[in-house]
């Protein structure tokens, strides 16, 4: 299945900022994350995620800072602020809304769910 591009940037923010607060990440683990997340639906590149953490950086919402961990390889780790866990969870509100609008009308009567084979 491909995910609409517009989809896609929209819940962006909310995801990686959902990966972060499950602790500090790197880039490339956040991308592998993603693609666990959503069973492999998303296939982000590094051409979309590096200005999207740098977005966030320059918001406040994420702190960054390079180490080399033991096996050598310096990697640039993000974390999450107080103010992008304040962030995460003003999109945890307006995406249970947004969700919880159209599940309704999805199965409320002559919703599209009937349509969809009952998805």
């Amino acid at each position: 299945m491909r995910i609409d591009k517009d989809l896609v940037a929209a819940s962006a923010t909310p995801l990686v900022l959902a990966i972060l607060a499950e602790g500090e990440n790197y880039g490339y683990a956040i991308l592998k994350r993603v693609r666990e997340l959503s069973a492999g639906e998303l296939e982000w590149t590094d051409g979309m995620l590096y200005p999207l953490l740098h977005r966030l950086s320059r918001l406040g919402y994420v702190t960054t800072e390079w180490r080399t961990p033991d096996e050598g390889r310096r990697r640039r780790y993000y974390v999450i602020t107080d103010d992008g866990r304040a962030a995460l969870a003003e999109q945890q509100r307006q995406w249970a809304t947004v969700t919880r609008a159209l599940g309704d009308v999805w199965r409320g009567p002559g919703g599209l769910m009937p349509a969809l084979g009952g998805a």
